[in-house]
């Protein structure tokens, strides 16, 4: 079966789908089934995006990407500078 690729918001979605389904009195179970998406992964996905509206988990995303830029620029700058400290201590 392919790995299908959701977006934040069709997770959301999905996620108040199954809300919705719970109170129903489907199972979990049931409910992911009728979603198309195995139990484990509505677990994973309330856990990460359990209570969240659609600008938060954007924001949260956004915020990861440029955490994780920033991660990149400081290690090429920290290699930079033991670099240059080993040129000017003369040991090539």
């Amino acid at each position: 079966m392919p790995i299908k690729k959701y977006t934040t918001e069709q997770i959301i979605g999905l996620l108040r789908d199954a809300e919705i389904l719970l109170a129903e009195g489907n199972t979990v179970a049931m409910a992911s089934k009728k979603l198309g998406i195995a139990e484990q992964t509505y677990y994973r996905w309330r856990k990460e995006y359990g209570g969240m509206k659609v600008s938060h988990a954007k924001r949260l995303k956004d915020l990861e990407k440029e955490n994780s830029r920033l991660k990149k620029l400081l290690a090429e700058a920290e290699l930079d500078k033991a670099i240059l400290k080993e040129a000017a201590s003369g040991n090539f």
